[in-house]
């Protein structure tokens, strides 16, 4: 293969991404693929800092348009410096989020400007997509009830439930407008039939990919 794929897991909170992001690691492994795991906003030391200002809770109001500058900063050093050199030795990468959350959360959930998304988005990606995103789609507030449960909330996390189901219906629009870029999986489900849904998806499109 002249160069690997990239492919993100995308979803609100509460929907299991860091448990099915294992288990499709080790199918992506299990057929000998290098891997490599990564997050959003992180990935590198200094995007790990952003991210730690981005989701700790703070006193001072954290301006909308700030956050969304700040989220694009540590994107820029994410893809440069982890993703794009990783693609180019014929690695794969699997990142845990990736632009559609910056849709979803500053753009559906703050109500930022989409065109200025999508501006930024062209001058730090230079036109560099996923090849393909898996959703995880839960119900918001048994999502957040999970979350809850889970631990501490930051930041994000202690949004009110009108701001995560205008994240969630900015991640549809986002599937309903490029549905061939996403597979939909409900994430509502028992963990045992998420994760069959995610291989019967999955696996058919990595078969593909690894036969050419």
């Amino acid at each position: 293969m002249s160069g690997g794929k990239f492919i993100t897991v995308e979803g609100t909170e509460g929907v299991g991404k860091s448990t099915n992001i294992a288990f499709i690691q080790k199918l992506i492994e299990s057929r000998g693929v290098e891997l490599v795991i990564s997050r959003e906003p992180g990935g590198t030391p200094l995007a790990e800092e952003l991210r730690e200002i981005l989701l700790n809770k703070r006193d001072e109001l954290f301006d909308p348009t700030a956050e969304l500058l700040t989220v694009f900063a540590a994107r820029a050093q994410h893809l440069n410096s982890v993703i794009l050199p990783a693609l180019a030795q014929g690695k794969w990468v699997l990142c845990d989020r990736f632009t559609d959350a910056t849709f979803a959360y500053q753009g559906a959930g703050r109500g930022l400007s989409l065109d200025v998304i999508a501006g930024l988005e062209s001058i730090v990606q230079q036109g560099r997509q996923p090849d393909m995103t898996i959703f995880l789609d839960i119900d918001v507030r048994t999502g957040l009830e999970r979350a809850s449960a889970r631990a501490e909330l930051d930041r994000f996390e202690s949004e009110k439930i009108e701001f995560f189901e205008r994240v969630r219906a900015g991640y549809k629009s986002r599937v309903n407008s490029r549905p061939e870029k996403f597979l939909v999986v409900d994430a509502g489900k028992p963990l045992e039939e998420v994760q069959s849904s995610i291989l019967t998806k999955f696996e058919p499109l990595l078969d593909r990919w690894l036969a050419r």
